[in-house]
């Protein structure tokens, strides 16, 4: 390979790795211009925010951790593990940011997302726990349950989809219930994301005035402001009589969106005993060349518009 080939390769593998990093600068940028919202802000969002983690120190640290997330997959796939982990928390507590984080870099077939709707009328006849055991993970797989049961002792419970009977029932059943998977040998994981009270309505705020981000704000989510105290009364109870031996509940604070991904990411690794998986080194094989091959020209209107060059 000469000098000019050898540029061209290193050429393409920085824009390989740039565009793969851009990735999670996506995430990261809001297109939207917030200018209109900055007095609001002033207002209502009275407390020093946490200093923003440096993004070449958080970059650095969030791909150390999604490579050991690989790890931890070829394990899991490896030894027949099974995974489950609970993403709890208010709205806009960071829940589907560090599931994203989690899963960017993994393969689906192995780790899968699970965000379940409101219950059908027919799932509403059924044992509570029925229409989560069906999404739970066999072996090889990690299933994340951006919200859970849990919806019982929270949303449910506070909305008043739920009678105070069935959530007296909740509390008395999911102890059990948890244990029962930990006999099945499903490793069980439960983050509580939290926030403060200023922090939500400062990215509710954000949310309304940000056309990208406006479709993650329901009329549920609303009311979820005005029922704050309700929620923390709720919240607290079900931790009490949640957090068992067997089953812990771990509290991730939440109001730094970027050290919350990591330190939840950290943890999540340090609870699961897997190693290091011996796999045979990678050779691209040898392209197979038939010289009597001719490549058919297609149809130009097969081709998408080259809009942009």
């Amino acid at each position: 390979m000469n000098n000019h080939d050898n540029q061209g390769a290193k050429d393409w593998l920085q824009a390989e790795i740039q565009d793969d990093l851009e990735e999670e600068y996506e995430l990261e940028l809001s297109a939207s211009a917030h200018g209109e919202l900055s007095d609001e802000l002033a207002r209502t969002y009275q407390k020093k925010h946490p200093a923003m983690l440096p993004s070449k120190e958080y970059f650095g640290h969030l791909l150390r951790l999604q490579s050991e997330f690989i790890k931890l997959q070829t394990w899991v796939a490896h030894s027949g593990a099974k995974i489950l982990v609970l993403f709890e928390g208010r709205d806009s507590a960071g829940k589907g940011g560090v599931i994203k984080r989690i899963t960017q870099r993994l393969n689906p077939r192995v780790c899968r997302v699970v965000a379940l709707p409101a219950p059908s009328q027919r799932e509403q006849t059924q044992w509570y726990f029925q229409r989560y055991v069906a999404h739970l993970p066999a072996a090889g797989e990690i299933v994340l349950f951006d919200r859970s049961w849990y919806n019982r002792a929270g949303v449910e419970r506070v909305m008043g989809f739920a009678t105070p009977e069935q959530v007296e029932q909740f509390f008395r059943d999911v102890p059990e219930f948890e244990r029962m998977l930990g006999r099945s040998g499903i490793i069980l994981l439960k983050y509580w994301f939290s926030i403060t009270d200023e922090e939500q309505q400062m990215r509710f705020l954000m949310r309304i005035h940000d056309p990208m981000k406006q479709w993650k704000l329901s009329p549920m989510d609303l009311q979820s402001r005005v029922r704050w105290e309700a929620y923390t009364q709720a919240k607290q109870e079900m931790i009490d009589r949640t957090n068992t031996s067997e089953s812990p509940w771990y509290i991730v604070e939440a109001n730094d969106k970027r050290r919350a991904r990591l330190n939840c990411m950290a943890h999540l690794l340090e609870q699961i005993p897997y190693e290091d998986v011996p796999h045979e080194t990678i050779a691209l094989p040898e392209r197979v060349f038939d010289p009597s091959y001719e490549r058919r020209a297609l149809s130009p209107e097969l081709y998408v518009p080259k809009v942009f060059g």
